[in-house]
């Protein structure tokens, strides 16, 4: 079964789910979108440098975007007019990475694979990868979830519970990185954060709690990874745009049918 590209394609986008429903629920409500830009869009430069170095792709896109992740993190805690910080971080990331991607010869030709992915070229190794970091990002989610939920709501009621916001940062911190290098290859960097926050944002239409919006915001994911495939076949066109195009028509779909509700 895992011979046929088309299904490691759908087990690869679902697999990712996993991850982005409950994370891009909390991407949402704390209102982190520029902060997946900026980590995402470091991706590239940890593609550069890990074929630069010779070393495994996920390695070195998870060191960078973890390092810009908690760059971004440190930065947001100290009280710095966050806007401007993630505008300038997350285009220079992505100007470096570029730049450094012209340098290698090899990168250059799949480069555009690592801007807007490449799902159908997924492999059985890669699906070990992304099933692996997705369940290790939805236990992590899972395991901090009363805490994390209570430092989203108010951050003077979890430190009046005995739970520290900071940490609640960093946690979300860890998960945004190993998400986008997991889903660097499926959706690419200038596409992961609208795979995180568009679903999240259909569910949020829809679902009456915290808990039912992360549910939601994976079946959505996924239902519009399989019918972007779908049309990807149909149409031939990019995978991963025509996955983040579905979910956007899922989100239209939500607020007319909220508006109607």
């Amino acid at each position: 079964m895992l011979d046929d590209f088309l299904i490691r394609a759908a087990l690869a986008g679902i697999g990712l789910t996993l991850a982005t429903g409950p994370l891009g629920s909390f991407v949402v409500w704390r209102r982190m979108a520029y902060f997946g830009d900026a980590t995402s869009h470091a991706a590239i430069l940890g593609v550069a440098l890990a074929f630069g170095a010779g070393l495994p792709l996920y390695a070195g896109t998870l060191v960078v975007a973890l390092a810009m992740a908690l760059t971004v993190a440190s930065l947001a805690g100290r009280g710095h007019a966050m806007d401007t910080v993630l505008g300038v971080l997350a285009h220079s990331a992505l100007a470096f990475g570029l730049v450094a991607a012209s340098f290698i010869p090899a990168l250059r030709v799949d480069l555009t694979a690592f801007l807007f992915g490449d799902i159908l070229a997924v492999s059985r190794s890669d699906l070990a990868v992304i099933w692996g970091g997705a369940a290790l990002v939805a236990g992590l989610l899972a395991w901090r979830w009363q805490g994390l939920l209570t430092a989203t709501v108010n951050e003077e009621l979890a430190q009046a519970s005995g739970q520290s916001p900071r940490h609640a940062r960093l946690v979300l911190t860890v998960a945004l990185a190993l998400t986008v290098a997991v889903a660097i290859k499926i959706v690419g960097a200038l596409l992961i954060a609208a795979l995180l926050i568009v679903p999240a944002a259909t569910a949020r239409q829809l679902a009456r709690g915290p808990e039912t919006m992360a549910l939601a915001a994976t079946g959505i994911g996924a239902a519009a990874v399989l019918g972007g495939l779908q049309a990807s076949l149909h149409f031939d066109t990019p995978a991963g745009p025509s996955i983040v195009a579905v979910a956007a028509v899922m989100f239209v779909l939500s607020l007319i049918i909220r508006r109607r509700g």
